[in-house]
């Protein structure tokens, strides 16, 4: 499904960056290593990149990276690239600076799991950054997110309050918001945003 949306011309979620994590960024120690997940045609990994970041972007789809290897040559930075599911990409530990996940809905036992190694991959004061749609958004006017036959590929904040345990919550909203991210993801959206750092 990935590569054939991601082999349509031009960028499908567009080359800026998402507005959460513009608004956020800084939060991550400058200068340090970032792990984008499920980062599709690279936007939000080339933005943190210009901004001084050693930046990974995992997803499962080639053609998702090679566009995301695009964006940063363009942008004259660097980014590595990991293609892989990530039920089996090991994120490490200890290692990261921050890690960002932006719109990274997969099936709950695959979250849950992600989520648990996720805070033990961040270094102490590490920061995470997530915005995904909630459930509400299937009752509203914008374009984005899982299907609503999917509902439970969507995020609340009473879950990842549980799933993430282990950082200190500085944001942890569910919100509306406007979203203008390429032509799939428009329009008034729910979503709920995390900015955690890693406390223990």
């Amino acid at each position: 499904m990935w590569d054939q949306r991601y082999n349509e011309d031009g960028f499908v979620y567009g080359t800026e960056p998402n507005d959460f994590l513009k608004s956020e960024y800084c939060r991550i120690p400058k200068g340090g290593r970032v792990l984008c997940l499920a980062e599709g045609e690279g936007r939000n990994a080339v933005f943190l990149a210009k901004q001084g970041y050693i930046v990974t972007a995992v997803d499962q789809s080639a053609v998702g990276l090679k566009k995301a290897e695009s964006l940063a040559a363009k942008c004259g930075v660097e980014i590595s690239t990991v293609v892989a599911d990530l039920s089996h990409y090991d994120v490490g530990l200890n290692v990261w600076d921050g890690i960002v996940s932006i719109s990274a809905h997969v099936p709950p036992l695959l979250r849950k799991s992600l989520h648990r190694q996720a805070v033990s991959a961040l270094k102490n004061n590490g920061v995470f950054i997530l915005e995904a749609f909630t459930e509400r958004h299937i009752h509203m006017a914008g374009v984005g997110g899982p299907p609503a036959s999917n509902k439970e590929l969507f995020m609340s904040l009473e879950e990842l309050e549980t799933e993430l345990k282990g950082l200190e919550f500085v944001i942890g909203n569910e919100v509306e918001r406007h979203i203008s991210e390429g032509k799939y993801h428009q329009g008034d959206s729910a979503v709920v945003q995390i900015v955690g750092y890693k406390t223990v």
